[in-house]
């Protein structure tokens, strides 16, 4: 035992900072209920009931989804019990992040629950490996790429130094960067219909994340100047009469310069140069609504 916490394995002290967040936990009001090596790599950890108004979000994660928190807070209230406990790392002055529990969090926080059990982990940089690995609630892209460009901005606060290469993990693909930055401009950004482009020329860039992430800006600038053009056209064919919900990625598969690129791919500004060019040549006279028709449904089989 060690300060009348329940250990394991019961021979091994466990260490100093452990031990000190556990005191911690019960000095916010908490109860530091276990602390055991998990079975895995062995990493030191804590079972505890923290005060429910002390854990929040980590600010880098997606938004709250209220009809997901709704969904669970029911499926709560009729089991009539809590049972899948939240991970959660120390923020300093009282306060404990989830990078994977916001939903449950808000469900508890709907029914009046005072605690919240959480597996406390003392390492706080593993609050990104978490988040990467997040599968409460499945992602769209718009979603992942807002998580992304959080993420980004807080390992750039804490490790600006290491590159982009470094966080690959946590990151998943380099087009999420990208496309974060794009959606938070503007939240209807069409991301489906550039993801496919993105995804063959935006690479993890090597230098440290604070000098990284001006260029990271000037990938999206580029991205966004290509979608104001694509927008035009598409109001050019709408006034046609035309319509059809996939008339922008139509558009973009007809000027997309990589359709014949198959060994040697040209760069990420060399692309989207081709791309806003060839936009800007577009005839919109010469589309169909049937050809469109046809092609959406060539993608979709």
């Amino acid at each position: 035992m060690a300060r009348g916490w329940a250990t394991y394995p019961v021979e091994v002290e466990p260490p100093r900072e452990v031990l000190r967040l556990a005191e911690q936990v019960e000095a916010d009001g908490g109860a530091a209920l276990a602390l055991y090596r998990e079975p895995v790599g062995q990493a030191w950890q804590i079972f505890a009931l923290l005060p429910l108004e002390k854990v929040e979000p980590t600010p880098y994660q997606r938004d709250l989804s209220k009809p997901h928190a709704d969904r669970l807070r029911e499926v709560i209230k009729k089991l009539d019990r809590f049972v899948d406990p939240v991970v959660a790392v120390a923020a300093g002055a009282g306060r404990y992040w989830t990078p994977n529990g916001n939903h449950r969090r808000a469900a508890l926080e709907k029914l009046k629950a005072k605690f919240i059990p959480t597996i406390l982990i003392p390492e706080a940089e593993v609050a990104f490996q978490i988040l990467a690995l997040n599968t409460e609630k499945a992602h769209n892209l718009k979603e992942k790429s807002l998580e992304v460009i959080r993420m980004y901005r807080g390992l750039m606060e804490q490790e600006g130094g290491k590159s982009e290469e470094a966080f690959a993990f946590q990151f998943e693909a380099p087009h999420f960067i990208t496309l974060g930055l794009l959606y938070e401009k503007k939240p209807r950004f069409a991301g489906g219909a550039f993801a496919p482009i993105l995804k063959r020329v935006d690479r993890f860039l090597k230098a440290g994340l604070g000098k990284a992430y001006a260029e990271r800006e000037g990938r999206a600038g580029r991205v966004e100047t290509a979608d104001q053009v694509l927008e035009d056209v598409v109001k050019r064919i709408k006034r046609r009469g035309v319509t059809h919900p996939y008339v922008k990625n139509f558009v973009l598969a007809r000027c997309n310069p990589l359709s014949r690129a198959r060994k040697s791919l040209p760069t990420f500004e060399q692309t989207f140069e081709k791309l806003t060019a060839a936009l800007e040549k577009f005839d919109p006279e010469r589309i169909r609504l049937e050809d469109i028709a046809r092609a959406a449904v060539a993608v979709a089989s």
